[in-house]
């Protein structure tokens, strides 16, 4: 590949994979190709950035089209598309185009967003003044698109109603540092958060962080994301040094996981200067009932005792206990025998998620292997012996009976 590629003679390997109706119903393959199309994009631009740009652009242009009979159900394919602009929109931003050349790719993502029925583009409006790469261009676009916003936004009945350039317009507004024009466009009622958090961003540029924070307070509705209002907010505080107030208001809320494990390791990664125990206890009240479920965390934080007292309060997955009994009946096996135990225990509740006799040979398995290399293989014993009889019938005491001698 020569320093300097010519936009004429390079032949891109995405586009013929990306015509219309290109895939079928299954996500994977799409999902495969446009990670292709984006590290092709990557690869070019470490040579020719307005080659990669204009790349990029094309990219985005044909991906509402090529995945329109892709089955969205999941999100698989909504989540790789939003990656993908988020991952090429810094490309296209960042290249040095002249205005000609700049001015031709907005329109033709205008044009494409404008097209896309699904959506799946729909986030490039969020990233509107990113694109338009210097105040003065995107002044001119909030220019053109403010009237019909505005429409879009007005608390009449008659004249509002949905805009696919509404998130582009007050992008474009922010970028153009025209603050003050968004505050006041968005100050209706009936105004949805995505579009008030861009006022709340203003009021931060304009150097107003605690009426920013106190207007983003009182958007909280049931149709407002409270975590994403949770993470502005948070960001604010922290932007100002108030490490402890954004970790006592909003840190325990903004970093909200798939998984317990997830949301603890989201919040510790946030505030590395918080001890480990501090976060987990803080934690663990902001869901009272579901103490077990944070075993996990707390076993990864190293807080061995703490999460035996967790499993201990509250049903916890005997699966999790299980695979805790297992890795570290070498390392910890006093904590193995008591995780093997719990699970065990809560086993013979009848809790756990298509439980199998499986389960239960690998609990009792790694709990006596744990047990014998603390010398007290028959005192544990004689606790699982404890556990069985005291919940009589399930499954527990079908497998385990004759074995303990019941």
């Amino acid at each position: 590949m020569s320093d300097t590629l010519s936009a004429g003679a390079y032949k891109w390997e995405f586009k013929p994979r990306f015509r219309r109706h290109a895939f079928g119903w299954r996500s994977q393959p799409a999902i495969g190709r446009i990670k292709q199309a984006q590290a092709e994009i990557k690869k070019v631009a470490r040579k020719d950035p307005v080659l990669a740009a204009e790349g990029a652009v094309s990219l985005i242009e044909r991906l509402s089209p090529a995945i329109e009979q892709v089955d969205s159900s999941s999100g698989a394919i909504g989540t790789a598309v939003y990656h993908a602009i988020v991952d090429l929109v810094p490309v296209i931003a960042g290249a040095p185009a002249d205005a000609r050349v700049r001015d031709a790719w907005l329109e033709r993502l205008w044009a494409a967003h404008e097209a896309d029925q699904m959506p799946y583009i729909e986030a490039i409006g969020d990233y509107w003044g990113d694109l338009c790469a210097s105040g003065e261009v995107a002044s001119s676009w909030a220019d053109r698109l403010t009237g019909i916003t505005r429409l879009a936004l007005s608390p009449d009945p008659n004249l509002r109603g949905y805009f696919h350039g509404t998130s582009a317009c007050l992008s474009a507004l922010y970028r153009a540092e025209r603050y003050e024009e968004i505050v006041e466009l968005v100050s209706g009622e009936r105004v949805i958060w995505p579009y008030k958090r861009w006022a709340v961003k203003a009021l931060v540029a304009l150097g107003q962080k605690a009426e920013a924070i106190k207007y983003a307070e009182s958007c909280r509705s049931p149709w407002a994301s409270d975590r994403d209002i949770d993470a502005l907010c948070e960001q604010i505080l922290l932007s100002s040094g108030l490490l402890d107030e954004a970790y006592k208001r909003y840190g325990l809320h903004a970093h909200t996981g798939a998984t317990y494990l997830a949301t603890f390791r989201a919040v510790a990664k946030a505030y590395p200067h918080k001890h480990s125990s501090e976060i987990l206890a803080d934690l663990v009240e902001t869901t009272p009932g579901d103490e077990g479920k944070w075993f996990a965390a707390a076993k990864e934080a190293g807080l061995y005792d703490e999460a035996l007292e967790l499993a201990g309060r509250a049903p916890c997955d005997p699966k999790t206990l299980t695979r805790a009994a297992r890795d570290l009946t070498a390392e910890r096996p006093a904590f193995a025998v008591e995780a093997g135990l719990l699970a065990l225990q809560w086993l013979a509740e009848g809790y756990g998620y298509e439980i199998t006799g499986a389960d239960v040979w690998a609990a009792y398995d790694y709990t006596i292997k744990a047990a014998e290399r603390t010398d007290a293989a028959s005192d544990v014993r004689a606790r699982i012996r404890e556990i069985v009889t005291n919940t009589p019938g399930g499954l527990v005491v079908q497998i385990l009976g004759r074995e303990l001698g019941l």
